[in-house]
């Protein structure tokens, strides 16, 4: 792990945080009207989940204000790990103050770290907010080989 921990709080999470992360993946979910099963369950499944590789947390703020959920997977196309950034997300009242930027650089500098190939982001078209936030950051919604701009499809099982 990176020496970027004092950057607004931002660091690593483990198991132990289960409750502080589940409560923040919560309130998005209901600041975004999107279903959520509920800190309980959510927490339950962030201990077994944090525990094992493959999945990674991060928190920012003191008290926690802002979560990063990432999951890592092989893929053919790369030597390294794949991250994918599941979630982002910073409380309404402390947006703008950097947690988001402490976090999203932190994940950058461990990835290098641990020889992760590449981080994935998916962005709604709309959230053109998101997606200023991102390319900022470094990252591109469009394909490097085609100069084409990148889509996400989703077909939940």
């Amino acid at each position: 792990m990176s020496d970027l921990s004092a950057d607004h709080g931002a660091r690593r999470a483990g198991p132990d945080d289960a409750a502080a992360l589940a409560r923040l993946l919560h309130d998005f979910n209901t600041e975004f009207d999107t279903p959520s099963p509920g800190t309980a369950i959510l927490t339950r499944r962030l201990q077994s989940l944090l525990a094992v590789p493959g999945t990674i947390a991060y928190l920012a703020g003191e008290p926690a204000a802002g979560v990063a959920l990432v999951t890592l997977r092989s893929n053919v196309w790369y030597d390294g790990p794949v991250a994918l950034l599941d979630e982002l997300y910073v409380e309404p009242g402390r947006r703008g103050r950097g947690l988001g930027a402490a976090m999203i650089r932190l994940l950058i500098a461990d990835a290098r770290e641990a020889g992760v190939s590449a981080i994935e982001i998916n962005v709604d078209a709309a959230d053109v907010d998101a997606q200023r936030f991102y390319e900022r950051h470094g990252f591109s919604g469009v394909d490097a080989d085609t100069g084409e701009r990148a889509f996400y499809y989703s077909l939940e099982l």
